[in-house]
């Protein structure tokens, strides 16, 4: 008989970012595969009809139905959690919107109060300011970087607070200590959009924030391949509060797409870092070139909420907005200029991608307050890949060049 050989005790707590990225949450069938099993099926079966009753009444431990939890899913669930600091439960779902949706619908009751930044995703703006209406819930949208009109907006009615930082599309900084301290002293729940920070940057649960959400589409998987998200938090608010709102609405996770989001992760951290590097140098460039009006990166000391998203962030982060020289018509043309950088609304992928969020990402949003968040008709937004940062540097100054005549 082969001797099982000896290994170190498992601890996975304290592994490194890196460790945890690869191997947290892995289970294996009884093949030992190497890497993650896809579990495809849609439902289960039991061992006995009492095995089943007690399943069902949560008396033993097991899988029912993959609308509600499945393994695939479960080792996703997992991995995010260690990599999440300060969340101890997870529930993944369908999209980056469907985990926003999940995470304020499931909390949230008539008569309830929300407080948000105008500055958000459109698709996140519709849900705040024209879906939550719908069900008497009342909306506050503030200047989301001013702390005093957090402090004037939340009142003993306000249930949660959400808010992105950064910012899409023009990176604004929110201050996530002070919000959650204000949101807390009313026990308002503080709901953050980390996808432009991703959870190698920024950890808002260690800065007082109680839930985090990401579009798992976009950095997670990092590689154009699927859509999902992911709602971290506490043990009370993810099993008694959001599982059983999801469980009922079903907006589940493809077992497909969470195999994708677990290959992806395995490589997070090393490509944040180098669209970070690239970012950095493509900022400096653009800084510099004479058709450019207006820069904005956390990461550059010209941003004015840099000091801010210095103490928040590890880096200034993997998007660039930059304003042409001109009107919607020479960013445009920039836009069909380039060669190599892909115009795209989606972001955080191994490919650099570029959009014009007036007349897209925020085309739902209206005029006025457009020009109030700075989302003016000339500003793009680039998501930077990992592509050499000389070609993105020469695709961009070749496509800047017709501004110079």
């Amino acid at each position: 008989m082969t001797e099982k050989k000896e290994t170190a005790p498992i601890r996975t707590s304290e592994y490194r970012t890196a460790t945890k990225l690869v191997r947290g949450g892995t289970k294996r069938s009884q093949f030992n595969e190497t890497s993650e099993a896809i579990f495809m099926n849609s439902g289960f079966v039991y061992d006995s009809a009492e095995q089943a009753a007690g399943r069902f009444k949560g008396e033993n431990d097991g899988y029912i139905y993959s609308r509600y939890a499945n393994p695939t899913l479960s080792m996703f669930e997992e991995r995010m959690i260690m990599l999440e600091e300060g969340a101890v439960a997870a529930r993944a779902t369908a999209s980056g919107m469907a985990a926003v949706n999940g995470a304020l619908m499931s909390q949230l009751k008539a008569g309830d109060h929300v407080v948000a930044p105008k500055a958000l995703f459109g698709s996140c703006l519709y849900i705040i300011e024209t879906i939550l209406p719908r069900f008497g819930v009342e909306v506050t949208l503030i200047d989301g970087t001013d702390i005093d009109q957090w402090k004037n907006a939340i009142t003993e009615r306000t249930a949660c607070v959400f808010f992105e930082t950064p910012s899409n599309p023009a990176l604004e900084i929110m201050d996530i200590a002070a919000i959650s301290d204000l949101a807390h002293k009313v026990d308002a729940k503080v709901v953050v959009d980390n996808v432009f920070a991703t959870p190698i940057l920024q950890h808002p649960i260690t800065l007082g924030a109680d839930i985090v959400v990401y579009s798992a589409t976009k950095h997670i998987d990092g590689q154009g391949r699927c859509l999902g998200g992911i709602v971290l938090g506490s043990e009370e608010f993810v099993e008694d509060t959001l599982a059983p709102y999801l469980k009922h609405t079903g907006p589940a996770l493809s077992p497909f797409n969470a195999w994708n989001l677990l290959k992806g992760l395995e490589t997070l951290e090393l490509r944040v870092e180098k669209q970070c590097d690239n970012a950095e140098k493509v900022a400096a460039f653009l800084s510099d070139h004479p058709a450019i009006t207006r820069v904005l990166y956390p990461g550059s000391e010209t941003h004015p909420h840099h000091a801010l998203a210095k103490r928040q962030m590890a880096r200034g982060g993997t998007l660039v907005a930059f304003e042409v020289a001109g009107n919607q018509e020479d960013a445009f043309t920039v836009l069909n200029r380039l060669s190599l950088i892909d115009i795209s609304n989606n972001l955080g992928d191994a490919k650099s991608l570029i959009t014009h969020p007036t007349t897209t990402t925020h085309s739902s949003v209206d005029e006025a307050t457009k020009q109030e968040l700075g989302i003016t008709e000339n500003l793009l937004r680039l998501s930077v890949g990992l592509e050499d940062v000389d070609d993105l540097i020469d695709d961009l100054g070749y496509a800047l060049s017709h501004q110079n005549g």
